[in-house]
């Protein structure tokens, strides 16, 4: 058998595979679109398909062919997607007719590329504009045959107002769409103002399934900062008492139609929802319809907090803005995909203008030429009479005026019809609008302000063009729900947390027996809690945040199985660690918060309580200053707090009875530690046993006792 060098292998084969499906296949670049969607619009643009009439699906997709060498199913369901028919798209590039399916349907799938037809968008017209004007790089084809555009010379950010998505190698994308009025201004003000707040532009995305978004100003400006971040969307949902019945008319844009019905029907066979008898999907040519029938004596606002609690009725959308950026795939926050578009687009100027001023430059020359003939046109035609052979023309003109050979040619070519005083004031007057021009052009070149002006015109353009009200409506997170729940009957369960934030829930009769659990390689159990399901776990986070799980959702694992990852059970951002543990199921005790500048901030768990399940609150202690240590007890507790200062630790334990305690989250604490000029505390920590009871101190502020040798 033969050996192959793993290492090797994957440099040769897989490297550049993943690289591949990075560059050519999974990720869109600055001009909005990944390769598929560019060489299908681009074969479309050449068809003549920005006017016209529209023409069949598979007519475009077998031209396509010549820039994309995958198969009908794949190129097809490119143009579906970008269809106005399907509505995947806030604004679509594809004007349809037939059956395209819809993005909020699973079942509805579309006709066969030879029973639809498609032709461009007016909005294509901004796409593609001067495209073979020299604005863009072109490239050859997969065989050599033809040439197509790196990009598209884009007049308006197409990168955010319409949704992408990509899975690539070791990489995702996920960009939501915005308002198009909303992209555009942002990009007029990032061009007056680099470090513009855009917040109060970009509020919040815009989806082509309409639907609510809740206001998040924290998320929205990580998004706006970094290009990550989570928003919870609702759907649009209408009550008829009369007829005992809730319309659903407008879903998230992350679900569909089926997997709303199959978890409701899913629920009332549970038992979940009585209040229901039956549920029906009414979407017709009139949009998306879920009617759900109700019982008499429903109470309508229950129910539908509980189908937003129980039912993809309320999702999230996860943000990841990765593109191609000059082919390197980065992760970019709206600002600087917008800047990075605002450079893109000005290099597209630059080079327009350089063809435009090579156009110019040509027929001018052309015309100084005629300029030099008018002295003396009698000895033109004179000239031209007295030479023999028709070769010897150009020469004989080029030696006597003093032309190349190209304004020779021209001069030659000119009728005897147009030798007359009309026409070569017309000649004339062009020469100079054509000087005139250059100059212009050639000045918008040299200077950046006008060529960011003339790139907000063109936004403005659009905007007046293509404005419209926003589909999504942005809306504050409900404060209340009332819902009644029934209690559950609690179990006794054991709770393992390890090193490396995996968690486990173990029946008490299995953890007894003494199996050996399964953990990664390096990890360990540090916490081993025995509780019931009727507690929640509190994980509070180096942001600031705490995230809660409430123990009767966590699966049950076996010791065979490594557990469940908590941040991401409890959709912890990638830049979020967690960095203390706590249960409690009454929310009696205190949260303790040590900070560097030597207060402690003892906080009521019931400041943690909510009425509602919510999964996150924002604000779990005060994050001005740095954190040196956190702690939950559910009594009173000794502490141990140690001070740093001039090479020197001193060290004062304390009851946190003489702390007072706070219902605000946000209390900054009180002074438990006196730090002199230059001190600061480096640890809190509860005390075990009855070691260093020589550092009491039953007063508060204290600098605590110098440790002479570690305890």
């Amino acid at each position: 058998m033969r050996k192959e060098n793993i290492s090797r292998t994957l440099e040769e084969n897989y490297l550049p595979y993943a690289m591949s499906v990075i560059h050519s296949r999974a990720l869109p670049e600055i001009d909005g679109f990944k390769p598929a969607h560019r060489k299908l619009l681009y074969t479309m643009y050449k068809m003549g398909l920005l006017k016209g009439n529209k023409t069949k699906s598979a007519n475009v997709v077998g031209q396509t062919m010549k820039l994309n060498p995958h198969g009908e199913g794949a190129i097809y369901a490119t143009l579906v997607r970008m269809s106005r028919g399907n509505e995947s798209l806030l604004y679509p590039y594809l004007d349809s007719k037939g059956n395209f399916g819809k993005v909020y349907s699973r079942d509805m799938q579309s006709a066969a590329s030879r029973y639809t037809e498609v032709k461009l968008e007016e909005i294509c017209n901004y796409i593609f504009q001067d495209v073979d004007k020299d604005r863009v790089d072109f490239v050859p084809n997969y065989d050599g045959t033809l040439y197509e555009p790196l990009l598209l010379p884009v007049q308006f950010p197409t990168i955010l107002v319409n949704p992408n998505r990509g899975i690539a190698v070791g990489m995702a994308s996920n960009i939501c769409s915005f308002h198009m009025d909303d992209v555009c201004k942002a990009t007029i003000e990032l061009m007056k103002d680099q470090k513009a707040d855009l917040l109060p532009m970009i509020e919040g995305p815009d989806f082509p399934t309409g639907a609510y978004v809740f206001r998040d100003e924290k998320v929205m400006q990580q998004i706006i900062d970094h290009g990550t971040g989570t928003l919870r969307m609702r759907a649009h949902m209408t009550v008829h008492e009369k007829e005992q019945r809730v319309e659903i008319t407008e879903i998230p844009y992350t679900t569909t139609i089926e997997a709303i019905m199959d978890r409701i029907i899913h629920l009332m066979k549970d038992g979940e929802f009585r209040e229901i008898s039956d549920v029906r999907d009414e979407s017709d040519l009139g949009g998306l319809k879920i009617a759900i029938e109700c019982k008499r004596a429903t109470d309508y606002e229950q129910l539908i907090a509980k189908l937003y609690r129980d039912t993809p009725l309320e999702d999230t959308f996860s943000c990841n803005f990765n593109l191609l950026i000059g082919g390197a795939p980065m992760q970019l926050g709206i600002r600087d995909i917008l800047l990075q578009w605002i450079d893109f687009r000005m290099g597209c100027i630059r080079r327009g203008i350089r063809f435009d001023v090579a156009v110019h430059g040509e027929r001018l020359h052309l015309l100084q030429g005629l300029e030099k003939i008018l002295v003396d046109i009698d000895r033109v035609i004179a000239l031209i009479r007295e030479t023999k052979k028709e070769a010897l023309v150009i020469p004989a003109l080029m030696e006597h005026f003093g032309l190349d050979e190209k304004q020779a040619e021209y001069v030659a070519n000119i009728r005897l019809r147009h030798i007359n005083r009309e026409v070569i004031e017309a000649r004339l007057d062009e020469a100079k609008k054509l000087e005139n021009e250059i100059k212009r052009l050639e000045g918008i070149y040299r200077s950046d302000k006008k060529i960011q002006k003339v790139i907000e015109q063109e936004l403005k353009k659009i905007m007046k063009t293509f404005s419209r009200e926003r589909k999504t409506k942005l809306m504050d997170p409900p404060k209340v729900e009332i819902i009644e729940e029934e209690k559950a009957q609690e179990e006794d369960i054991m709770l393992l947390i390890s090193r490396e934030d995996y968690i486990k829930r173990i029946s008490p009769a299995v953890y007894e027996r003494g199996y050996e659990q399964r953990l990664k390689d390096g990890d360990e159990i540090i916490k081993e809690i025995s509780c019931t399901t009727g507690y929640q776990l509190l994980a509070f986070t180096d942001k600031g945040d705490v995230y809660k799980l409430y123990l009767d959702e966590l699966e049950e694992s076996k010791p065979s199985e490594l557990g469940i990852y908590l941040p991401s059970l409890l959709e912890i951002e990638d830049d979020e660690e967690i960095i203390h543990v706590a249960i409690t199921k009454d929310f009696e005790g205190y949260m303790f918060f040590g900070f560097e500048n030597g207060k402690v901030a003892k906080i009521n768990l019931s400041s943690y309580d909510t009425v509602t399940r919510r999964r996150m609150l924002v604000g779990a202690y005060d994050t001005s200053e740095k954190l040196v240590g956190i702690l939950s007890a559910p009594e009173d507790i000794d502490l141990v707090l140690y001070r740093y200062m001039n090479q020197k630790e001193n060290v004062l334990l304390v009851h946190t009875s003489l702390i007072s305690s706070k219902q605000s989250r946000r209390s900054k604490g009180v002074q438990v530690l006196r730090l002199g000029r230059h001190g600061k505390m480096i640890s809190m920590e509860k005390r075990e046993g009855n070691q260093l009871e020589s550092f009491r101190a039953n007063r508060i502020p204290s600098a605590g006792k110098q440790r002479k040798s570690y305890i």
